[in-house]
């Protein structure tokens, strides 16, 4: 399989002579070591963003998507940070700013999905879930605002999934802070769209990445019964979801807000 870095770097020599449309725009991706947030802050970089590439553990994973960014012709930082923490998130925001000096694409990656019944969900698990699916994407919107604000242009995106529009049973707190996501994403849109600024969610589909099998109880039935349901009939790829991210912050964005793109190979229609 072609890797990410080599893709972009295709991608790139057919553009040759063409100005790279994202130059001069800074984005953080949380969340961006591996699978998808890897895949969008790699896209981004392809097309000129220099890129803040987060994880909370394994700097290692994160120097070498850097890497791969800077091979790609984009400046790149690694920053370690627990993005529930909105200290946290606040000191990666102005390390990036500080190196940059701006933010101006903050995409929400971040995410943990708990398989828990509803009354063996404990306070601890609830709290979780909620501190990592959606109050890290209120700590980052915030963080980022004023610089978008600054510059009147900014992309915000939350990544999302189907249980915040088709709730899935034993996903109660994932099925909560999705659907939150997706509020936050319209009241960001709304309070400042006539500043420049975006708000939108991407919600993937059954989406090839690697995944905690524990949190999937019969997988391979429910892989085979998501993949029979999509239109298309086949798993979704990484860089698909990275190619609505990039749709969105590129100028075919620009009239697109509060809404949620659902990048899944039409298993759910709306």
């Amino acid at each position: 399989m072609q890797s990410a870095s080599s893709m972009y770097e295709a991608m790139n020599s057919n553009q040759t002579g063409t100005r790279r449309p994202l130059k001069g725009h800074v984005a953080i991706v949380t969340g961006s070591g591996r699978n998808i947030g890897q895949a969008i802050a790699l896209a981004l970089a392809a097309h000129g963003a220099d890129v803040v590439i987060n994880g909370r553990s394994s700097e290692a994973a994160l120097d070498a998507v850097v890497d791969e960014a800077r091979s790609l012709g984009a400046n790149a930082m690694t920053y370690v940070a627990d993005v529930r923490d909105p200290a946290a998130v606040a000191g990666m925001v102005k390390a990036a700013a500080d190196k940059f000096g701006k933010v101006d694409i903050a995409v929400s990656n971040v995410s943990i999905r708990m398989h828990r019944p509803l009354l063996e969900t404990t306070d601890d698990d609830w709290n979780a879930v909620l501190a990592t699916n959606l109050s890290s994407a209120f700590y980052l919107a915030r963080a980022c605002l004023p610089f978008m604000l600054s510059g009147r242009w900014g992309r915000i995106i939350n990544i999302s999934g189907r249980d915040g529009f088709f709730p899935a049973p034993a996903r109660v707190a994932n099925v909560a802070s999705k659907g939150g996501s997706h509020a936050l994403t319209k009241a960001i849109a709304v309070e400042f769209g006539r500043h420049g600024v975006t708000a939108n969610t991407v919600a993937p589909g059954i989406v090839d990445t690697a995944r905690d099998l524990a949190n999937y109880p019969d997988a391979a039935r429910l892989f085979e019964a998501r993949l029979q349901a999509t239109a298309v009939g086949r798993w979704g790829t990484v860089d698909d979801i990275a190619a609505a991210c990039l749709y969105l912050c590129l100028p075919s964005g620009d009239f697109v807000t509060g809404q949620v793109l659902h990048v899944s190979g039409g298993e759910f229609m709306q």
